[in-house]
């Protein structure tokens, strides 16, 4: 089975979004953005995913600039290519043109040398939503607490 170095993750989405499904897309980069990748110089934080032509853009990723770079370094935060099949692309359409529906980098790793995304089709919390889901927390660790003292 081939291992998988996370390198970041989108922490913020999990808690802002309730993930419907998830899908593993490469990613199209340049040299100095795999070496700046490989050092966890990666920001995922407010990146999402857009669907243009029928082609999957992952939008407002930072990868910071490598140092070393011979030549003109790129925009830290260019649109980049996902790679996913065409069967993948038009059913991650149809959930997309949902209302309320988006798709966003949940994590980005390193999967036999090559970098990955997860990417998640998500709908957005609302405020009680994220209330309940602390409060169900709350009570579930209550409850673990209250069975190890034997009460």
């Amino acid at each position: 089975m081939a291992e998988r170095v996370v390198i970041a993750q989108n922490r913020r989405a999990r808690h802002d979004f309730e993930i419907l499904e998830s899908y593993e897309a490469g990613i199209v980069l340049t040299g100095p953005e795999i070496k700046s990748i490989r050092e966890r110089k990666v920001n995922l934080q407010g990146a999402y995913a857009r669907i243009r032509d029928g082609e999957v853009w992952l939008e407002e990723m930072h990868i910071a600039p490598y140092p070393s770079a011979g030549y003109t370094p790129q925009d830290p935060k260019r649109s980049r290519k996902l790679l996913l099949h065409k069967k993948e692309i038009s059913r991650l359409a149809g959930l997309v043109a949902q209302k309320g529906l988006t798709l966003i980098p949940l994590s980005l790793y390193l999967k036999d040398g090559k970098a990955k995304v997860e990417l998640g089709v998500a709908r957005g919390l609302r405020k009680y939503d994220k209330r309940e889901k602390i409060r169900e927390r709350e009570q579930a660790r209550e409850i673990a607490r209250q069975l190890r003292r034997g009460v």
